[in-house]
């Protein structure tokens, strides 16, 4: 694994950003001016959100293929030319077209040498269905500059077992891009999107920094509370009201991640018990074989 000095920070940023679906031209300026002020703020990292280049309220998947693009196309390109300049990590979403011409709501990391990890979302929603193809690949965990990092899109947070596969190989800080569609909720109670990244981040005891967009598309309008958690959980900076374009900064210890101790008698990696999901998995394996 990369050192990380266990008394040392590194700057976090999540941009909410105000996206138009088609706009490619403006998305990339928006996206770039806000990797700007990231950078000018102190950022090490900086989390943009899902479909980033694209927009997200597409019409059909006639729509979304016009504007994919390759993973080192010009949206990644221009990222990565950032990421050079200002010596920074940039995570972001992208509405990629594979080798094979097939549409993916994709996420790339990439920093002064370039493209280092591009993850395909496993977990489509809704109608994302209609349009892209799932991923099948384990989401990647990349030794960078800074520490560990592993990345998710959106949706995939809500499956603990995916986000376990982040923090069992090390992951010091999960990065997600996401676009969080704006539910109703009672009134003083914020997000559980919200809520979902702060336990993903307890119980794995790894910081998690998920991004979202702002604003109205389509008659859709988003969730906002782009968030940093820290490994016990609580908000490092964040989260953003849903109409309120921005940028959260947290200077994260990512060598806390290291530690999953929560007394001198228990570590949340060390206490699990695997033999005994495993045998509860085949129990219910069975009795859906036999009621099937």
């Amino acid at each position: 694994m990369s050192a990380v000095p266990t008394r040392g920070v590194t700057p976090v940023a999540c941009c909410q950003l105000t996206l138009s679906v088609g706009d490619l031209d403006g998305n990339r300026a928006a996206a770039k001016q806000a990797i700007e002020r990231a950078a000018a703020s102190g950022a090490k990292v900086v989390v943009l959100p899902e479909l980033a280049n694209s927009g997200y309220v597409f019409r059909d998947m006639a729509e979304a293929s016009e504007l994919a693009e390759p993973f080192d196309g010009p949206t990644v390109t221009g990222w990565t030319a950032m990421a050079r300049r200002h010596d920074l990590i940039v995570v972001g979403g992208i509405c990629e077209r594979d080798e094979g011409g097939r549409l993916r709501s994709s996420a790339v990391l990439v920093d002064a040498d370039g493209v280092r990890a591009l993850y395909r979302k496993a977990h489509l929603w809704d109608a994302e269905k209609t349009i892209f193809e799932p991923g099948a690949e384990l989401p990647p965990v990349v030794d960078t500059a800074v520490g560990r990092i592993g990345v998710l899109v959106c949706y995939d947070l809500e499956f603990p077992e995916w986000v376990r596969t982040v923090a069992l190989r090390g992951a010091d800080l999960l990065c997600a891009p996401v676009n969080w569609p704006l539910f109703p909720r009672p009134e003083g109670e914020r997000p559980a999107e919200v809520v979902r990244v702060q336990a993903n981040a307890a119980v794995n005891r790894m910081f998690v920094a998920a991004c979202d967009r702002t604003g109205v598309e389509r008659g859709v309008s988003w969730t906002g509370g782009s968030v940093i958690a820290d490994p016990d959980g609580h908000p490092a900076a964040g989260p953003l009201p849903a109409y309120e374009e921005g940028m959260v900064l947290a200077k994260c210890k990512l060598g806390d991640a290291r530690d999953k101790r929560l007394s001198p008698r228990n570590d949340v990696f060390a206490d699990r018990r695997p033999d005994l999901y495993r045998s509860i998995l085949q129990s219910v394996d069975r009795t859906d074989s036999r009621t099937s």
